[in-house]
């Protein structure tokens, strides 16, 4: 049955009022709340905030890292049925002035100083902008900015005005229906101004509940939140599915200690987009080639032993007595103690998505015994549209649709969906929203795909994004990119070839696990632009170029998107440059226009070119970087003929 957040919170409290609800991690020590504790907290904000004047129907802006008090204020803005908008806490000040605008917000909660010193950067840009509570009060003793205050502040209002009106709290909670509006996410704008994206709590709980009945999730469950709140994802996973199942979700202590916090914790239920898992076997690979020479032989001997039959276990099938023998011995020597390095030994089920992940990514895990699936959704959709079954899982589908979900392929190719998650709408745009909603409720994903003869869904690319090379063959974009990726040295990929003859690609290289590598070798190098045009790394990129290619010539559909030329880019793609979104999604447009140069060298015959790029520092500040980069050919294969 369809209920509230705020509902589902007292429905905790008053069952389970001393079960663990959150932990975080404070000084190496973590810190375990209590369903009740949070529950009175909850309380004491939202009676805070509507002393502070919040109404029912107005945004409260959420920014910071996942912290208990943070989720505290979303329940407590929703208890009065105020709508809460988390922003990207790594958003540089100019990006948060259209939402605060747009959904014309007088209120913020932020976690620190750096948010606190965002908003008043930008409180001339957004006059509306009355009240400031902070979270972490260090370094922020002497502000006497108008309208600042802390949190602990509001927390001790709200206890006084509970202590006199001790009904309020419940009667408010009372008055909200799943149908009114629970939240607004403001998409990643890849392709333009963001869209606040409107969700109620109907849309949140009921694909909350389709996730969780799917992979029988229950309150015993551990997760670690270490993505941004903005992220829709780690919103389903560590705010509505939490409320849904009553498990209990981990705060790290900070963004450098996530992989420490993950190995003490244990997470059981474990979400991530594919950058993250890219990371995660880059830092096992750069370790191995430190390893000595016998855990060397003995780690490529069992991962490919792992790769051939892995997977297959995974899925329940039988792989032969010697088979499974050895696998049990490479689980002792190599996957068991690998699952632990990585904090996944206890991951009963583990989700990617936000873009596709390579083909060869996925396998790694699932054949070391992590449980790794694949889901299909959008912000929009309420992130639930497709999972995969357990014993169902193929590295070139997103799974088959669950729970309430229909889905229609148009004659272009695009995939339709109609969903109970389906977002309520764009808010203020209502243009918008008439451009991805159907008058009969069909949700245009503007992603390419088809059902396959057993009922799952494969994703080819963005609509938008496949076209075709000048000769008809088909250019898929994001796949020849993904599969770039899956070698630790690369770290990003952006691939063109629309209308022309060939394909050519930018590269980054991975500067940690490259830097590893000529550090290993005496290669001496100055930073980053130095070593990504040095020739020993322009053939080590080549090497992996070609290894792609020759992937690439096995399927007869993408063999045409064969690489034939790439150069190495001088600056890492940045979400502060424009390069990619906050969710690290490559602005493959925007990125062709501002490296027209080198688009045009590329494709121009050129062996090298010069560029100078205008960049945003960490501190703030602005600057150049500029260099001459060196263009490389690479070889191509002739295409795997069709059995006959």
């Amino acid at each position: 049955m369809l209920t509230t957040f705020p509902r589902l919170l007292l429905q905790h409290a008053a069952e389970r009022s001393s079960a663990p609800a959150m932990r975080e991690k404070e000084y190496g020590i973590w810190q375990t709340h209590s369903w009740a504790a949070l529950a009175q907290l909850v309380e004491r904000m939202a009676c805070g905030l509507h002393q502070a004047g919040l109404g029912r129907g107005e945004h409260l802006i959420v920014i910071g890292a996942n912290r208990p008090r943070l989720y505290a204020a979303m329940l407590a803005a929703q208890s009065l049925g105020a709508i809460p908008v988390p922003l990207y806490q790594d958003a540089a000040a100019a990006e948060c002035v259209f939402p605060i605008n747009n959904a014309e917000v007088r209120f913020c909660l932020v976690e620190d100083q750096e948010q606190v010193d965002k908003m008043l950067e930008i409180r001339e840009q957004c006059p509306q902008l009355a009240r400031i509570w902070y979270d972490d009060p260090r370094g922020l003793r002497n502000y006497t900015d108008p309208g600042l205050a802390s949190l602990d502040e509001l927390v001790a209002t709200g206890q006084a005005f509970t202590a006199q009106h001790p009904e309020f709290f419940r009667a408010e909670v009372e008055q909200a229906r799943p149908e009114d509006v629970a939240a607004m996410f403001f998409t990643s704008g890849t392709t333009g101004t963001p869209k606040g994206v409107v969700h109620t709590h109907a849309s949140l709980i009921d694909r909350a509940q389709a996730g969780a009945a799917f992979d029988k999730l229950s309150a015993s469950e551990d997760v670690l939140a270490y993505l941004p709140p903005a992220w829709i994802g780690q919103n389903i996973f560590s705010y509505a599915q939490w409320l849904v199942c009553g498990y209990v979700v981990n705060c790290p202590e900070s963004a450098a200690t996530v992989s420490i916090d993950m190995k003490e914790i244990g997470p059981t239920y474990y979400f991530a987009p594919p950058r993250v898992f890219e990371g995660l076997l880059t830092s096992v690979m750069i370790r191995m080639e430190d390893a000595g020479a016998l855990k060397r032989r003995m780690f490529h001997y069992f991962m490919e032993l792992a790769r051939r039959v892995g997977p297959a276990r995974m899925d329940g099938q039988t792989v032969g007595a010697l088979n499974g023998l050895l696998y049990a011995l490479g689980d002792l020597l190599v996957y068991g103690p690998l699952r632990n390095n990585l904090g996944m030994s206890r991951v009963r089920v583990a989700y990617t998505a936000g873009e596709a992940i390579g083909p060869d990514l996925f396998s790694f895990y699932r054949a070391i015994g992590i449980n790794l699936k694949q889901l299909y959704g959008s912000t929009e959709t309420a992130v639930f549209v497709c999972l995969q079954p357990d014993n169902q899982v193929r590295a070139d589908t997103v799974g088959v649709p669950c729970q309430g979900v229909e889905i229609k392929v148009a004659d272009n190719g695009e995939i339709l969906v109609k969903s109970p998650g389906l977002l309520k709408g764009y808010y203020k745009n209502p243009q918008a929203t008439a451009e991805v909603l159907t008058p009969d409720g069909w949700y245009h994903t503007s992603d390419a795909g088809f059902i396959d003869t057993n009922g799952h869904l494969k994703i080819i690319d963005r609509v938008k994004d496949v076209g075709r090379l000048a000769d008809g063959a088909m250019f898929a974009p994001k796949y020849v990119e993904n599969k770039l990726k899956f070698f630790p040295h690369i770290k990003e990929a952006v691939a063109f070839g629309d209308g022309r003859d060939k394909v050519c690609v930018m590269l980054n290289i991975d500067f940690e696990a490259v830097g590893n590598w000529a550090e290993r070798r005496n290669l001496p190098y100055a930073g980053y632009t130095d070593l990504a045009q040095k020739p020993e790394v322009y053939e080590l990129v080549r090497d992996c170029v070609e290894k792609v290619n020759a992937d690439l010539a096995q399927d007869a559909m993408l063999a045409g998107c064969q690489i034939a030329r790439f150069l190495v880019l001088h600056k890492e793609l940045d979400a502060d440059d424009g390069e990619l979104t906050r969710t690290n999604k490559v602005r493959r447009g925007f990125i062709a226009e501002k490296y027209q140069p080198l688009v045009e060298a590329l494709y121009g015959g050129k062996t090298e070119q010069y560029i100078e790029t205008a960049v945003k520092f960490e501190d703030g500040r602005s600057g150049r970087v500029s260099a001459t980069l060196k263009i490389a050919d690479a070889r191509t294969f002739e295409p795997m003929k069709a059995a006959a």
